[in-house]
């Protein structure tokens, strides 16, 4: 394999920080995808008890362990900020690993949803939140690339993350009762849907004309499905319907799934936190899977739905456990 360029490496593998001991300075943004990861799989759960009576003590059980996580990732990450802000600044700096400050945003926004039901209030806070961070990070990372020089090998498939951030306003905005909320979920989709396909081409082609990805940034493959079936849950949530043009975004979705998934899930590609990118991914496809087999009431997808479901349960298990191992061994920490 080619000698990966530096520019290139992920987060996980701390390329923009000095080397150290295990040391709070050395916990990577990107493990708050491991929030968005849990949400995912929370919200996946609750449509599946909503739609197929599945117990909904599951999805509850998850939410938990999502709000936990947010609290305890977020706390470590305000810690560093205040202790190493030299280190935050590189992160946020740096072409692929300030791409990983979307995931932050995210998690906001997913936890909006996950707690609804237990307090309108904060709901709709945590979202309005998500909104404006969203927005601005998402208007901060295309600045930067307008400013040109870029390494064409930073077309990485973590762009995706605060380009299609955007999207997921109107997946977790669709009953937010507030009167300018519409426009703002309009305003999100517009935003998420042109730079998804304009990432995704840019990143299509660095995939296709350089060298393979590092090993450690090989899990962010699976972002590649996101733009699709988050965009397919962002316009079924507009237009109240399943279309043919949602339909399209599902079954490509599903297919770009199909063709990473072997490349992903290798015992050639180490664990680090950037494992967690397949997260909320999956969770968007398993998602996406239960909503258009109860719109079409197919037998068939169900069951589709249904491995896709236990798939992404049994893959964030696995993620959640190798994560607290590597914590309480210190190597997460280590740089």
């Amino acid at each position: 394999m080619p000698a990966a360029n530096p520019s290139t490496q992920p987060a996980a593998d701390n390329a923009v920080l000095p080397a150290s001991r295990s040391s709070i300075r050395n916990l990577p943004v990107n493990l708050f995808a491991a929030v968005m990861g849990l949400s995912g799989l929370t919200l996946a759960w609750r449509v599946a008890a909503n739609s197929f009576g599945a117990d909904i003590a599951i999805a509850n059980g998850i939410g938990v362990l999502a709000i936990l996580a947010f609290l305890l990732i977020a706390s470590g990450y305000l810690v560093k900020a205040v202790r190493y802000p030299d280190a935050v600044r590189k992160e946020f700096t740096h072409p692929v690993a300030g791409n990983f400050f979307g995931s932050i945003t995210i998690s906001l926004l997913l936890l909006s949803t996950v707690v609804d039901g237990y307090s309108t209030a904060l709901q709709q806070a945590l979202w309005t939140l998500g909104v404006l961070t969203t927005v601005a990070l998402g208007a901060i990372v295309a600045g930067r690339l307008l400013r040109g020089n870029g390494a064409p090998g930073s077309a990485v498939p973590a762009w995706l993350i605060p380009g299609v951030a955007t999207l997921d306003i109107a997946v977790t905005g669709a009953t937010m009762p507030m009167a300018w909320a519409h426009e703002v979920n309009l305003l999100a989709v517009a935003i998420g849907s042109v730079l998804a396909v304009v990432f995704f081409v840019m990143i299509f082609s660095r995939l296709v004309h350089s060298e393979p990805l590092p090993p450690g940034m090989t899990p962010s493959l699976m972002v590649l499905v996101a733009p699709f079936e988050v965009g397919f849950l962002a316009y079924v949530n507009l237009v109240h319907r399943v279309d043919m043009f949602a339909s399209m975004l599902f079954y490509f979705g599903l297919f770009i799934f199909v063709v990473v998934a072997p490349r992903v899930f290798r015992p050639s590609v180490p664990f680090a936190a950037s494992w967690w990118a397949i997260g909320f991914p999956l969770a968007a496809l398993a998602i996406a899977a239960l909503r258009y087999a109860t719109a079409t009431d197919s037998g068939v997808l169900a069951v589709l739905a249904a491995v896709l479901l236990s798939f992404l349960t049994a893959a964030i298990a696995v993620l959640l456990v190798r994560t607290l191992h590597a914590l309480i061994s210190g190597k997460l920490l280590s740089a």
